[in-house]
């Protein structure tokens, strides 16, 4: 299969709605509760245990490292603390509990139990059969679990799979790009294409005189105007980013095929605007204010 037979974003426009329903448990109720029986409790500790737990006790540099756009200190408050309070199998085991039970809640048990699930799953599956481990930690991690045998938690451990597998190689770009984690973070909230500054701020422990610190030194490259908006060098250095990472992340889908990215797209795209209807993420996560 070749990169033409896929069309120029095809792997982009099918990451982004399996990216979104994998999302979903990160603000479900679900999570907190699974999490809260086994003592933890805090909001960011359990942000930061479910997805750093694929890669073991680890300790808060690996985390940093990996999550690339959370403050350090943040990390440090929480990790490896946590692990004292659960190990990282326990706590794989609540998020897929959590999992199940917000997919449940999110899609119905019909959606759940669908044809069309087991069939999301099995092409998702198929992709991430294409990922490479090299460089990609979180990713690699993650293919080190079992896949789970119902097939609405199979769908959503093979989008955990090609989530993390393209999250790694666009690191990688973003660093190549001269970015630092709370600059990635400024300029795409700059496109009106991800987290508002409220959501940035209250999840990823940075302060304000971070971010207009952040903003200044964007500024001072040319990628930002006084206003905050991106320039044309800002916009042009975004769609480079993007493109690099479509590159990078080609594998899966050209392992999957034209037709079967096709096909997985079109599902991803109904179980994730599902999900958004029955109200998965806050109204004003998204956005540039």
């Amino acid at each position: 299969m070749t990169t033409s037979a896929l069309g120029p974003r095809a792997g982009r426009r099918c990451h982004n709605p399996l990216n979104s329903l994998h999302a979903a448990h990160y603000f479900s109720p679900d999570l907190g509760r699974e999490l809260g029986v086994l003592g933890i409790t805090r909001p960011r500790a359990v942000n930061l245990a479910v997805r750093a737990a694929a890669l073991g006790p680890v300790g808060a540099g690996a985390v940093t490292a990996t999550f690339f756009n959370y403050k350090h200190e943040l990390v440090a408050r929480h990790v490896p603390a946590v692990w004292s309070i659960a190990g990282p199998a326990d706590v794989l085991a609540a998020r897929l509990r959590a999992v199940d039970a917000t997919l449940r809640r999110l899609l119905g048990e019909e959606a759940v139990a669908s044809a069309e699930m087991a069939e999301a799953a099995q092409l998702a599956l198929r992709a991430a059969e294409a990922c490479g481990r090299g460089a990609r930690p979180l990713y690699s991690a993650h293919a080190d679990l079992p896949v789970p045998e119902e097939p609405h938690l199979a769908y959503w451990h093979a989008a955990t799979l090609l989530r993390e597998h393209r999250g790694d190689g666009h690191l990688a770009v973003l660093t190549s790009a001269g970015l630092d984690g709370l600059e990635a973070v400024v300029t795409h909230t700059s496109t009106g294409r991800g987290m508002t500054p409220k959501w940035v701020l209250a999840t990823r422990g940075w302060t304000e005189d971070d971010w207009n610190a952040a903003a200044g030194r964007l500024r001072e490259r040319g990628l930002l105007d006084a206003e905050g908006e991106l320039t044309g060098r800002g916009v042009a250095l975004r769609e480079d980013v993007e493109h690099e990472t479509d590159r990078l992340d080609l594998a899966p889908y050209e392992h999957l095929g034209a037709e079967g990215v096709a096909r997985l797209t079109a599902l991803a795209s109904e179980f994730a605007a599902a999900a958004a209807a029955a109200g998965a993420f806050p109204a004003d996560l998204v956005g540039k204010h």
